[in-house]
């Protein structure tokens, strides 16, 4: 990774001499917040080719322009795994949606659970959050933020071939071993209130899903994601 310290994720190619034009709050961002002039270093990635040290070329304002110099870290995608979760309080909530892109999750899909509280959510919030992450854990790949959705309707869709690990409050203090083989993986979190008897007995029906306990103690939701994901990425994921 490069040494660069101000990162940039873009929608734009990147590659060698390609030139990348900024928006207005990148601008901003860039040659107001941070002080880059012309001349000046960022590290780019989007997400498919890596990451790339670019110099400024043009500053202003309202926009500006990158040239890329030099590839300086592989893209690294993460293991194909979900992170479902019932949104909370809006600070834990983002909190979440951080610590998922950081930790490795492929892509985030917030669900509407019996006892959920929040009824709706701002995915474009998250999703730059999502973002706000990657850039600052030198990560070369954001996760989706999908829109809250119905969690008997992502269960009722669900893909072939993907296993769902389903974080049972109800299991707490029992083993907290997740067994089974790499490959697509879901995390589901329930709300503050727990799943309802409905949701838990539907899950605990699914050839799919594997109940899992997340220790001795019941968490908060916010905990038990970041919990969650440490155990499926030890057992299952790029960090074992």
């Amino acid at each position: 990774m490069s040494n660069v310290k101000v990162r940039l994720h873009v929608d734009h190619p990147l590659g060698p001499g390609q030139t990348v034009p900024l928006e207005r709050d990148q601008a901003h961002y860039l040659f107001g917040v941070m002080r880059l002039a012309t001349g000046g270093a960022v590290a780019l990635f989007n997400g498919r080719d890596g990451e790339w040290r670019a110099e400024v070329t043009q500053a202003g304002k309202r926009g500006g322009e990158l040239a890329c110099a030099e590839q300086t870290a592989p893209q690294r995608d993460p293991p194909d795994l979900w992170l479902l979760f019932a949104p909370i309080k809006k600070a834990r909530t983002d909190f979440i949606v951080e610590k998922a892109a950081e930790m490795g999750a492929a892509r985030i899909l917030p669900v509407q659970t019996d006892f959920t509280n929040s009824e709706r959510i701002r995915r474009d919030r998250l999703q730059a959050h999502a973002v706000e992450a990657a850039e600052q854990c030198g990560g070369t790949y954001v996760p989706e933020v999908a829109e809250l959705a119905p969690l008997d309707r992502l269960l009722a869709g669900w893909p072939a071939g993907r296993r769902l690990m389903f974080c049972d409050e109800a299991l707490a203090g029992e083993d907290a071993a997740l067994r089974g083989e790499p490959g697509p993986w879901a995390i589901l979190i329930g709300p503050e209130g727990g799943f309802s008897p409905a949701e838990r007995q539907r899950l605990r029906g699914l050839d799919f899903a594997t109940p899992v306990a997340l220790g001795p103690r019941i968490l908060r939701a916010d905990t038990a994601a970041v919990a969650a994901m440490t155990l499926w990425q030890q057992a299952l994921g790029d960090w074992s």
